[in-house]
């Protein structure tokens, strides 16, 4: 338990510093006040400051922050120039925005390296039989692994889909599938036992390809945007069925919070460090899309009051914004101590953790 609890809080602490360097490098490009830039949460164990900016090590170990210089008030900012609140609007955005790419970047970079050593799917434009269910037509027709479908009826199959679909509208009826090497007649079955196609094979139409050790990278690098591009559409679809949910006025039943996310690290982590850096990517996208989301408190809210400055012409006072987001964090906070004791019921009640993701996947 101790061992799982330091892995949440390292993938937890580079999920969040990464974002906060962001924050940090742009704001630094740009000449803003960097008051601190810290490692955890206050109350501070320890502090140097270099320059304009205290770097320091706080008592809890979760992420870290950046504070700078009147970025949500201008009562206290002592050197206007430098201050956030006074930089032009494209400078807020991009130190704004900054986070969330740097998260986006870092998931990249993460599946690049699971990528770069588990190796590069492809197409094969051929369906090759995996494996053959016992008892299953393929098995009495003497089909074996590693055997390749090229033609189903005369008629040539380059994919899993085509392949099923063809199988399917034969069900019951004798059909010809031609191998590399040789034609089998089987008859597919109209009701196959669960778990089972009317064939019992399961088949595929990808291999794993390992490029040259130096072009690893740079394949890692394209299909990690890819990746990273295909969980940030998964987490938004599943925005929407939450938010559909809600107004439906139905409670989501499949959002979890830090418990989950706990939960789920600590199985993955049994897999190695590959599954863990793989999910540390998929969190990492999370993490970016629902920090852009229009929301005070997030950095989506903070874009939110910038776009409406520009429609109105003028500066929203900064204590009201202060204020708002203040107020949005305070729901968010409630919200997300809700799930967690929601989640901590379910835990208990499953009585395991492995148990207990279990019942989020129901």
């Amino acid at each position: 338990m101790l061992g799982s609890i330091l892995i949440f809080i390292l993938v937890l602490s580079i999920l969040v510093l990464v974002h906060e360097l962001g924050h940090f490098l742009v704001a630094k490009k740009f000449g803003i006040l960097v008051e601190e830039f810290g490692f955890g949460l206050p109350p501070r164990i320890f502090g140097k400051k270099i320059k304009d900016t205290i770097y320091s090590i706080n008592l809890l170990p979760f992420g870290g922050f950046v504070r700078l210089h009147g970025e949500l008030t201008d009562d206290k900012v002592t050197n206007s120039k430098r201050a956030f609140l006074n930089k032009p609007k494209l400078i807020k955005v991009a130190v704004i925005i900054s986070g969330v790419i740097m998260n986006f970047i870092l998931a990249i970079v993460a599946f690049a390296i699971v990528y770069s050593f588990t190796g590069i799917p492809r197409d094969t434009k051929e369906v090759k039989i995996l494996d053959i269910a016992t008892g299953s037509p393929a098995q009495i027709a003497q089909i074996l692994p590693g055997d390749k479908v090229l033609a189903v009826d005369g008629v040539k199959v380059i994919s899993v889909t085509e392949f099923i679909s063809k199988v399917e509208d034969k069900k019951g009826k004798k059909v010809i599938l031609q191998l590399q090497n040789r034609k089998v007649t089987i008859i597919p079955r109209i009701s196959p036992p669960e778990g089972e196609g009317p064939l019992g094979v399961a088949v595929t139409n990808t291999e794993v390809y390992f490029a040259p050790i130096w072009q690893r990278p740079f394949y890692g690098a394209y299909f990690g945007f890819k990746e990273a591009i295909f969980w940030g559409k998964n987490v938004l679809m599943g925005l929407g069925s939450i938010f559909t949910s809600l107004f439906k006025g139905q409670v989501p039943q499949d959002v979890s919070g830090p418990v989950g996310v706990f939960a789920v690290t600590s199985e993955v982590a049994k897999e190695g460090i590959l599954s863990l850096i793989n999910l540390l990517g998929i969190i990492s996208v999370n993490l970016a899309i629902i920090n852009i989301l229009p929301f005070p408190a997030l950095d989506g809210g903070r874009l939110l009051f910038i776009f409406i400055e520009k429609i109105i012409g003028k500066r929203i006072i900064p204590k009201v914004e202060n204020f708002i987001h203040t107020v949005g964090m305070i729901i968010l906070l409630g919200l997300i101590l809700a799930i967690t004791i929601h989640d901590i019921r379910r835990l208990i009640t499953a009585g395991s953790i492995s148990g207990f993701l279990n019942s989020m996947i129901k």
